[in-house]
């Protein structure tokens, strides 16, 4: 091989290895750009979600704190407590009479909404009879 074989090749070889160069560098590019394209389209639609779910919880909260005058709510609106957590309301029914009948433990849903874990341990609890009623006297102050 004479020297101008040489020089060609090494040429032909610092071109390749200039071109690899070039193309990776497109190539990030292209991809960085692709990214932010699809970063801010997966913003976008979080958004729309997180907006779209938080008027569902507001939606649902809403409908919780007028429920009990609602046609078919199981208790007399007089007789209901709202707790919040882990249960809606606690309905004393009969209290409005001056006795107790009935309390009835009352969870309010709306939409495809579905009982939580505690929500669902309290309703077997109540289900099962696990339930107590227990008087506690606060220590008078000395």
């Amino acid at each position: 091989m004479n020297g101008i074989d040489m020089v060609f090749f090494a040429l032909a070889g610092l071109a390749c290895v200039l071109f690899l160069a070039l193309g990776l560098r497109v190539g990030a590019r292209i991809g960085a750009l692709r990214a932010e394209r699809s970063l801010a389209a997966r913003l976008d639609a979080e958004r729309r979600d997180a907006v779209k779910r938080s008027r569902a919880v507001l939606g649902g909260q809403f409908s919780e704190q007028l429920a009990p005058f609602l046609p078919g709510f199981p208790g007399d609106p007089t007789e209901v407590r709202f707790i919040g957590k882990p249960v809606d309301f606690v309905s004393f029914s009969g209290a409005s009479r001056g006795a107790v009948e009935e309390v009835v433990f009352i969870e309010v849903k709306s939409g495809d909404s579905r009982l939580s874990q505690v929500e669902r341990s309290l309703r077997d609890a109540v289900e099962s009879g696990r339930v107590r009623y227990v008087e506690y006297r606060a220590p008078e102050a000395t």
